[in-house]
């Protein structure tokens, strides 16, 4: 954790990714996560898209971001779950207990214990922000907060305000009815495969059929020729080695493994660029874990810094396949609460989280309208009462990255209140 990044701003968040986690504090406190279980905050938030310090090529050093989001808030990357990055437990009986319950109340007790060791911020606006299957970590650790802010006499009161997800992982049904409808309009498959799919395929049960199953893992070896996570991005042509490189890409990798693991691809939300292959060089260099006092080596023989630990893929139980009620309940409770989405994702889709949003059946406070950005358009929004729905278009999966001056006015919108402008 980089302290003294921690600084003069009354508001901060923690950030956490799904495939990897990580989150932000500022005066206003931020957590915000990325999706699919079992990559590093650190490593794709941190290092590569809202972090003060991004990896150079080939992992030599690092440079400054100007987009950064400490520029608005204090950031606090969180590793979740655990075993992610530089990550450990020593009680090994924990990655029998993965699920989203277990990761939010893990996370939970280290942001109590964070605020114990620098009580300094208690009093600093908090937020949570997040991406991919963070669209299951962040909304359940507002839910977890929320509900224990209730009763101070038994636990600390954290002064959330709310949170912010991009291209989030939030029911199974919509997200992947979103993934089909998305892969067909954008020409990635055949009316005939489309067609199939939708005859064969009952989203809304958590156990797909054989044909479901083989007629997805078709789709997923189409888009196996570009990049799902960007669609109109180059495709990285280097023998990658990261975790998402080797399950990330296609089901039939994941199915050589066993059909868990086939099946839990389905949820599984990530990116990787080659981008991916510098950030593990970096950690892996012995004088920056020296650096971080993080070294894993004699904690484990021949032990990799991997962008994404797999196995924790094959260990977390699925167990929530839809995180709607709890934007119900939060939306209610007076948080604020926006999602986003770059258009130019194919894994987690503008559709599907389209889908998701309407499904709340909130009440309509602005229309659908552009939004500008440098005179240009920079994406869709609409406003509902209780939830902002902003699109960044252009952007991929990881919109920080792929837009990041986009991304600094989004989040300078979310924790101002100042609007997105309206006109060129």
């Amino acid at each position: 954790m980089a302290y003294p990044l921690l600084s003069r701003i009354s508001r901060y968040f923690i950030h956490l990714w799904g495939t990897s986690n990580y989150s932000t504090t500022k005066a206003t406190d931020m957590n915000s996560a990325h999706s699919g279980p079992g990559c590093s905050s650190v490593g794709y938030g941190a290092a590569a898209e809202l972090g003060p310090l991004r990896v150079n090529k080939n992992g030599v050093g690092l440079h400054f971001n100007k987009y950064a989001w400490n520029k608005e808030a204090n950031l606090l990357f969180v590793e979740s779950p655990v075993g992610v990055g530089f990550s450990y437990t020593n009680t090994s009986s924990d990655f029998t207990k993965l699920d989203d319950g277990f990761v939010a109340e893990d996370a939970y007790n280290f942001l109590v214990n964070w605020l114990q060791r620098f009580p300094q911020f208690k009093t600093h606006d908090f937020f949570i922000a997040g991406e991919s299957y963070a669209g299951h970590y962040v909304p359940q650790l507002a839910e977890l907060v929320y509900d224990r802010n209730k009763d101070t006499s038994k636990y600390p009161k954290i002064n959330l305000k709310g949170f912010m997800v991009g291209n989030p992982e939030t029911d199974d049904y919509y997200d992947n009815k979103g993934l089909l409808e998305y892969a067909w309009s954008h020409t990635v498959i055949t009316d005939q495969h489309y067609d199939k799919a939708k005859q064969v395929c009952d989203f809304k049960s958590p156990n797909w059929s054989t044909e479901c199953n083989i007629v997805m893992n078709q789709l997923y070896e189409k888009y196996n020729e570009i990049d799902i996570y960007n669609i109109y991005a180059p495709k990285c042509l280097t023998n990658s080695t990261s975790s998402l490189a080797d399950s990330g890409d296609s089901v039939n990798s994941l199915a050589k493994v066993n059909n868990y693991r086939m099946r839990r691809m389905r949820i599984f939300g990530g990116y990787d660029p080659c981008y991916s292959d510098y950030i593990e060089e970096y950690f892996n260099r012995e004088d920056v874990q020296s650096s971080l006092h993080a070294s894993i080596k004699g904690r484990t023989t021949n032990v990799k810094w991997k962008v994404c630990n797999d196995s924790i893929l094959v260990e977390y139980n699925s167990t929530v396949f839809s995180i709607l009620p709890i934007y119900t309940k939060l939306s209610k409770g007076g948080l604020k609460i926006w999602v986003y989405s770059g258009d130019a994702d194919g894994r987690v889709p503008v559709l599907g989280s389209r889908y998701c949003i309407e499904a709340l059946g909130l009440s309509l406070k602005s229309p659908w309208r552009s939004w500008y950005h440098n005179h240009q358009v920079g994406g869709r929004m609409v406003e509902y009462e209780g939830l902002t729905f902003v699109t960044v278009r252009g952007a991929g999966h990881l919109v920080p990255l792929n837009k990041p001056s986009e991304a600094l006015s989004l989040i300078h919108s979310f924790l101002t209140g100042e609007p997105l402008p309206a006109h060129r």
